[in-house]
């Protein structure tokens, strides 16, 4: 039996990375289980995810889950697409900001080690300006440290620039 398939898709907003990366899961074995880290915090945000859940094929499993994610995959699952450790990693700042970048290398570990074909989506956000706040800087660096050690941990790992995927490893 070949390894299975460990990608990181980064990309800015509106990249194209999520298409690419479900493009890349349309490639693997099913079942698909689709993890979706996003909560729909207000409408503009609930709009998102409505037209992320149009898009994907029906026969794909959605997995609703903000933080514990590779503890609910099920065993079935041939085919993890998380999306996307930037909230993942948010959502383990929301709940304490001190240990948030270690709680989400340990599920970025968690999950690759789940028996199954992984594709982790994350923004890269090192390439813009400088954040004003100080909570800002510290995500900023904090998803700068995670996209590193999962980019070391993948086989592969992408980045999309309008819609234009490179391979960088």
């Amino acid at each position: 039996m070949p390894a299975h398939r460990h990608a990181l898709v980064l990309g800015g907003a509106r990249s194209g990375k999520s298409q690419f990366a479900e493009r890349l899961a349309l490639e693997l074995d099913a079942p698909v289980v689709y993890v979706a880290t996003a909560t729909p915090s207000d409408e503009e945000m609930a709009e998102r995810i409505a037209h992320h859940r149009a898009r994907r094929p029906p026969a794909w499993r959605t997995l609703e889950a903000g933080t514990n994610l590779a503890a609910r995959v099920p065993a079935e699952a041939r085919t993890v697409l998380v999306e996307d450790l930037t909230l993942l990693l948010s959502n383990h700042m929301e709940a304490d900001t001190s240990h948030a970048e270690a709680l989400t290398m340990r599920e970025v570990e968690g999950l690759l080690a789940v028996n199954a074909n992984v594709i982790l989506v994350s923004n890269e956000v090192g390439m813009g300006l400088v954040p004003e706040t100080p909570l800002g800087r510290t995500f900023r660096d904090a998803l700068g440290r995670v996209n590193q050690s999962a980019a070391t941990l993948c086989t592969e790992v992408y980045f999309v620039v309008a819609g234009l995927p490179l391979r960088m490893k």
